[in-house]
């Protein structure tokens, strides 16, 4: 049993191994909310694909990977983004976006993560022809294509979709791709909509709430990348738009009115700190404000923001949360659990997923507070 791993160390890990906790954090249901698709891609997918369609792109497993992982810290978010050009232009047809999303969905399972939101920017795919829905259709079948494979056992996984809205487009083109699905239908496995992008060129998102109160009136639940640049203006300047949870976002901790109104409006941060530090959002790991927002009662969740640009898995971020940022293993596990109440899955699934996370939690004396 899991527990017993864990019997001989003291609850507040003063003795805690690390291999000992690396297997416990493996082994633990998670849950992630805030995961791109193209910064998600596996190197030799990457390659046979570059090959394949004649992409000009590196030939070899190291030149390939140097490509696609992104820098330990970067100047600023736009040079991290940087990282995502080369998979967005293999991104193009309909069996590479299959396969990347199985992929994905595969690599999550193989780590525990028993539900995942999967986002990406459908408009940026568009290049050899097709449609955003077409692009939503096909990443869908390549995730669900998984996750049914992926049924027995501990590796379970269920699997939603966000489509991210860019805010370097055009207004006009945003509101289109929400007009499509209100007259055509929302597809399979989308449940909400984005806005990313580099925030000091376009900083107001405002010109896209058109687009974001029409996904809101179809049924689409609504988040927004805020906070990468800016720091707690911009995630106030979010907050106009009523989001239900906020990508990023840590800098929110230096206002603390902007803390209380957070708390007050029930808003979520999904929050990634190595990406934070990649993008040089914070210096470090160990500085990064996800322990104060959480003892603030601020409501936030953990996550990767990508697996392969920044180069971690979900239980190595959780690894790195303990043993870095200075949670507990109690507080942990909410934000474990939090994760699954944050979900913009249906609530049948949300229950039944909270329901299998504490039966294994029940087993784990360790995670108690």
């Amino acid at each position: 049993m899991a527990a017993d791993l864990f019997r001989p160390y003291d609850a507040h890990m003063a003795n805690l191994d690390p291999r000992t906790l690396r297997d416990l954090l493996h082994a633990m249901p998670k849950a992630e909310l805030h995961l791109h698709l193209d910064g998600s891609l596996r190197v030799d997918t990457a390659l046979e694909i570059a090959r394949t369609r004649g992409i000009d792109a590196p030939t070899t497993f190291a030149g390939m990977r140097g490509v696609l992982v992104g820098p330990e810290q970067s100047v600023d978010q736009a040079a991290l983004l940087a990282a995502f050009d080369l998979p967005i232009a293999l991104m193009q047809d309909e069996e590479a976006l299959e396969r990347i999303a199985a992929d994905l969905v595969e690599d999550k399972a193989a780590d525990n993560v028993r539900y995942a939101e999967i986002r990406w920017a459908p408009l940026l795919h568009e290049d050899e022809g097709l449609t955003g829905r077409e692009v939503v259709e096909a990443v869908w079948r390549g995730a669900a294509r998984a996750a049914q494979g992926r049924t027995a056992g501990s590796r379970n996984i269920e699997v939603r979709l966000i489509a991210t809205l860019m805010r370097s487009h055009e207004p006009e083109r945003n509101l289109a791709f929400i007009q499509e699905m209100e007259e055509y239908g929302i597809p399979d496995g989308l449940v909400a909509v984005d806005l990313a992008g580099q925030e000091a060129r376009f900083p107001d998102p405002e010109l896209h709430r058109e687009a974001i109160e029409l996904a809101r009136a179809i049924g689409l639940h609504v988040t927004l990348h805020a906070g990468e640049w800016g720091g707690a203006a911009q995630v106030r300047r979010a907050l106009q738009l009523d989001p239900e949870r906020i990508a990023h976002g840590p800098l929110a901790i230096d206002d603390p009115s902007l803390v209380a109104e957070l708390i007050a409006s029930g808003t979520w941060l999904d929050l990634c700190p190595t990406s934070n530090v990649q993008a040089s959002i914070v210096p470090s790991i160990e500085a990064h404000p996800l322990r104060r927002l959480l003892h603030a009662g601020v409501a936030v969740t953990l996550n990767t923001d990508d697996l392969t640009v920044s180069d971690i898995t979900l239980t190595q971020e959780y690894v790195r949360a303990v043993e870095r940022i200075g949670l507990t293993l109690p507080e942990l596990w909410e934000l474990d659990l939090a994760a699954v109440d944050a979900a913009f899955c249906e609530p049948a699934v949300a229950d039944r997923l909270r329901a299998e996370f504490e039966a294994w939690g029940a087993g784990i004396p360790e995670l108690a507070g």
